[in-house]
Parts: structure tokens; sequence; C-alpha cells
């Protein structure tokens, strides 16, 4: 183990962490400051990131505040992720192709689909499989990291992406994100009946000062947000279908803001814990509503401005298998109102 503040460096542990102890000469000083001296490898900057994004454990705890003052003796664990590489690379990955011209693509992306490789996922991404498709024609489009993407799904939401093909596409298509006239709805499962049935949810979303994993709605430091919803139909008797709108796109905005209402998504496994009022009585439906695998969300209908010629386009996608047999498990049929 490292301790402060005269022992060497130690190298990553067999499970891939970095094992510190805290001196008696770095006895109250900021966690990254003695982190940084202990591990000249890392910068403090690196460091602040880290712990900003619970890379850094005491035991059992994860420390998610660079500024608490360290003790003597406290041990810590630096889990540092492996690099991600600068370029990602083609991968021949099928894509469900919406629509396709010279200026931009339209794809469904499936759950379980991650959009750009980061940490924990170098490879297998939306990104990769662009590339493979498109060829060079893609890369650096928006930045070498994440060529051509101008908006994003969580790995397991579905849905309509679109993605540009040149720069003046790129430009003009995060344009229209910004002033609110590229327009997003998707449809969603939450646990229980919202009141009123159509509504405006208003909160700035920021990280969720108790837990750096999560996002949450926040007085200081967040992003403002703004999620219309409007439901479409019961669910049976513990669930609703319904269908939200954009006018911003936050990290996790509609699972943050529809659990701030207390209907949060069905297998939803981070804001999804069921109201109590919605654990209803055991059948069938709330038994594969109990057990499903991912938030219930799927980016349904997606328009915007062609951006070469200005054409409106809209394109919609049907719920994925998985669902609407949901829906059917809890409503017994998948009719879904117009949205």
């Amino acid at each position: 183990m490292t301790q402060l503040p005269d022992a060497p460096v130690s190298p990553l542990s067999s499970d891939g962490t970095i094992p510190v102890i805290i001196g008696p000469d770095a006895a109250g000083q900021r966690l990254d400051r003695a982190l940084a001296a202990a591990v000249p490898d890392l910068s403090r900057s690196r460091l602040q990131a880290l712990i900003a994004t619970g890379c850094v454990r005491e035991g059992e705890r994860t420390v998610e505040d660079a500024s608490v003052k360290v003790k003597p003796g406290q041990r810590f664990e630096i889990r540092v992720p492996p690099p991600v590489p600068a370029e990602p690379e083609p991968q021949a990955i099928g894509l469900d192709i919406v629509y396709e011209d010279s200026h931009l693509i339209v794809i469904d992306k499936p759950a379980g689909l991650v959009v750009h490789p980061a940490a924990g996922n170098p490879d297998g991404t939306l990104v990769n499989a662009l590339l493979a498709h498109c060829g060079a024609q893609l890369s650096g489009i928006g930045g070498v990291a994440r060529p051509g993407i101008v908006h994003r799904l969580d790995k397991e939401t579905s849905g309509l992406m679109v993605v540009a093909k040149t720069d003046a596409a790129h430009k003009a298509l995060s344009a229209q994100f910004a002033d609110r006239t590229l327009s997003r709805t998707y449809l969603a499962l939450v646990w229980g009946r919202p009141s009123p049935s159509a509504g405006t949810i208003e909160g700035a979303i920021g990280r969720d000062p108790r837990n750096r994993q999560r996002m949450a709605l926040v007085k200081a430091g967040g992003k403002p947000a703004r999620t219309h919803y409007r439901v479409l139909r019961p669910a049976g008797a513990e669930a609703s279908l319904i269908a939200c709108k954009l006018d911003t796109g936050r990290t996790h905005q509609i699972r943050v803001h529809l659990t701030s209402i207390g209907h949060p998504l069905i297998g939803d496994p981070v804001y999804g814990r069921r109201p109590r009022s919605a654990i209803g009585p055991k059948s069938a439906g709330n038994d594969t509503a109990r057990s499903f695998p991912r938030q219930a969300l799927h980016a349904a209908k997606l328009r915007f401005r062609h951006p070469a010629d200005q054409r409106e386009l809209e394109f919609t996608r049907p719920l994925p298998g998985d669902m609407r047999h949901l829906l059917v498990s809890l409503a017994g049929e998948d009719r879904i109102p117009e949205y």
C-alpha cells in the first residue's frame, strides 16, 4: 500500500485499484491533494474527476467529496478505469436504418447498445457500428470520440436517433436541438397514474450530491430542464402508458423528472423504485413489470428539418417487442392512442 508522505507509489492491485494509506504528515489535507501526493502518476484534476464519478472508496463507502479532510491511518482505494482509445475502430455491427442519405442517417437503436465508447464500454457501440457503415466520411464529424453524434440515448433506452454525416449537417442539427425546433417524443410505461393526466415538469438537473453516479433535481449547479407528459392510457390497475416530449436534453431527464412526481419508469434500476401505492396485488402483469430488465422507455417519434433542403422530416417507430409484451401483460392489449 502507498503511505503518505514518503512511501513509493503502489502499482495497481490485482483487482485494478490503487490502495493508499494516509500518513501522519497529510493529516488535515483535502482528499484530492493527499491522493495526488501519494499517486503522482495521477494529476489532481484527474483525481477530482475520479472522486466525482465514484471511483474512490474508503472500505465499503464511496467517497464523493474531493474537499473532505483526511486523517492519519485512513485507507482509500482508487479505481482507475481502463483507457478508452482516442479513435474508435469500425466494427461490423448490424444497424436498424430507418432513413439515410448523403447528409444524415436515422437509426432505431435497440436497448442494450451503448452510443459511444467510454470507460467500461471501449467498443461494441453505435459509434463503432456507424464507422463501419459510413466509412471515412463519418470520422471526426462532431469530434473524434463521438463522430456524427448529435444527441444520445441511454444504453437501455431504445428508439430513434439522428446522426450527421457531414460537418454542415452536424452544425444544423445541433442548432435545431439548441433552439428546440427538433421534436422528440418518447413512450414510457410508469408506475401508478399521474395526476393531472397531462402536465409539464420543470426542475434543474445535476449530479445527486448524495450519489454522484445518479442525477437528481438540484437547487444549485444544475441545468434547467423541462419535460411535457401526457397519459395515453391506463396499463392495468398499477401502471400507465405515457408520452413525453422534451424541451431540453439533460442526462436521464425523463427518468429523473418522472421519479420526482412519484411515477418512475417500470424497470429502471437506478430511479425506478415502485411507490408503495403501486405495489398492487400479485398478477401476471405485475410480475412481468417487477422483473422487467430495463427502463421501459422508447424514443418513438423524431421530427426535424433536413439540414440541406429544410424539408420537414418525421419518423416513428413502434414499441419494441419487450415493451409491447409488457404493455399486453399489464393492460391485456397493445393498443396505443395517437400521440
